[in-house]
């Protein structure tokens, strides 16, 4: 009995992932442990393996291709075996790749199976063409149409799911003018109606003089892969909330003389485990423990529903080659500032090669996003849905500050210095959160960095 071998969901909230790699192709014998491919989502990378001994009788997706979660996407059987009796009855185990099962049945049209096209109708399969990738083509129109200097863009598919099968490149041709053979073998240009060659055929001349002149240089790169995921989540994240943006500044010249007495002292920091300890892990450290009296920020909207959890799984924004992700750091107001700094450097650390795992990059309650090293002053962070608020933090200026004194020389009882401060812009769904509260929470926050040294002490 054939296996089917499906997409995996990785996560509750994981619709589809991205196939990176096939590592088997059909026709090779694979074991359970094979790896069959590596798939993405816009979170992490993973690797399925094939899920059953046996021959690999159909590949149905190719590298690249973005697949809604349990999708198949391989047959594996005996040499032989008809895969498509196996996905028209949806039987077998239905390998899910991390060793689940599924009980859901596999629906599949039998027009779907009859044209050779698995995914669903509305995601179109397309052969790749050397004219243009964006055009699904049989391999006897591309040759036909490689071989007359026709532009695929040109022909009308009348194929299944607007296919462009040979009959459509004849009919195309029909319609324009012949071509010498010197036009044919010109890559680019564009046809003109009538050609000044015997006969009325076009020319390379006839081509090259309706060539127009470029202004300057043009890249154009598909919005595909995790840039893509990112980019929907993103979009449907402002689609679905009302987010609201409020931006505050704290002292940070306790902190920064915390920080400095830490590197000053390594015996006793690295006795403490603070040795390395940075101003994003002192700023995860005061929010950890300022969510807990707030419990409306450390929440989730899921429908007209609103889930608030008793502890603090904190989010953190990390920038990596891949795009953007946000691993967890778990019960975060359980843990000491040594503990939240270790975690979250071993988190990024994962991210960043690739290795977190889907546990470790799903399940926050509250997000920061922090782009102070960067030198941005304010920025507007985007909820990290269902997340009610999420934390922009800002990079550190010298912002003058009042304070009472003797009267001075020019008869003022004030006193004006510079002091450093660190810029927070906080995001909150205004569906859930009023500006009023969430004003109050981020006052919270700012006192707690100005007094970081209270909230160490306090733990």
């Amino acid at each position: 009995m054939a296996h089917i071998l499906i997409m995996p969901r990785q996560g509750n909230t994981v619709e589809s992932c991205i196939i990176v790699d096939w590592k088997i192709k059909e026709g090779d014998e694979v074991t359970a442990e094979t790896t069959a491919c590596e798939v993405e989502t816009d979170k992490a990378s993973f690797e399925i393996p094939a899920g059953a001994v046996g021959t690999v009788l159909k590949v149905l997706w190719n590298a690249g291709d973005d697949v809604p979660v349990l999708e198949p996407i391989a047959v594996i059987g005996q040499a032989g075996e008809a895969w498509k009796d196996a996905l028209e009855l949806g039987i077998g185990d239905c390998g899910l790749g991390s060793g689940d099962q599924s009980s859901e049945k596999i629906s599949i049209s039998n027009t779907q199976i009859a044209n050779n096209n698995i995914q669903p109708e509305s995601q179109v399969r397309l052969d790749p063409s050397p004219q243009s990738s964006d055009y699904p083509i049989s391999p006897r129109a591309r040759n036909l149409a490689e071989k007359e200097a026709l532009f695929v863009e040109a022909a009308w598919g009348s194929g299944p799911g607007g296919r462009i099968i040979e009959r459509d490149v004849l009919a195309t041709l029909e319609n324009r003018p012949a071509l010498t053979a010197a036009a044919k073998a010109m890559e680019a240009g564009t046809i003109p109606q009538q050609g000044s060659g015997i006969g009325g055929r076009i020319t390379a001349e006839d081509i090259t003089s309706n060539l127009q002149p470029s202004v300057s240089a043009i890249t154009e790169t598909p919005i595909k892969g995790i840039r893509k995921i990112i980019s929907d989540k993103m979009l449907k994240s402002l689609a679905e909330s009302a987010q609201f943006t409020l931006n505050a500044s704290a002292s940070v010249s306790k902190l920064q003389e915390i920080r400095s007495r830490i590197k000053t002292s390594e015996e006793f920091s690295a006795g403490f485990g603070l040795s390395k300890i940075t101003v994003n892990d002192l700023i995860l450290f005061a929010a950890s423990r300022l969510l807990i009296r707030y419990p409306y920020m450390n929440a989730h909207k899921i429908g007209d529903t609103i889930r608030t959890f008793e502890n603090v799984h904190l989010g953190m924004a990390v920038d990596t080659q891949k795009g953007l992700m946000v691993p967890v750091i778990r019960n975060a107001n359980l843990l000491s500032l040594a503990q939240i700094s270790s975690e979250a450097k071993r988190l990024a650390a994962a991210c960043q090669m690739g290795s977190a795992k889907p546990e470790e990059i799903s399940g926050s309650t509250f997000s920061i996003s922090n782009l102070g090293s960067l030198g941005i002053t304010s920025f507007t962070p985007v909820l990290n849905t269902p997340e009610v608020a999420i934390l922009g933090v800002c990079g550190i200026e010298q912002k003058p500050v009042l304070s009472q004194s003797e009267t001075n020389s020019c008869g003022c009882s004030c006193d004006c210095r510079l002091e450093p401060h660190i810029g927070f812009s906080l995001t909150i769904n205004h569906q859930v959160v009023d500006g009023a509260p969430a004003a109050r929470f981020l006052k919270a926050l700012c006192d707690a960095v100005a007094n970081i040294d209270l909230l160490i002490a306090a733990g």
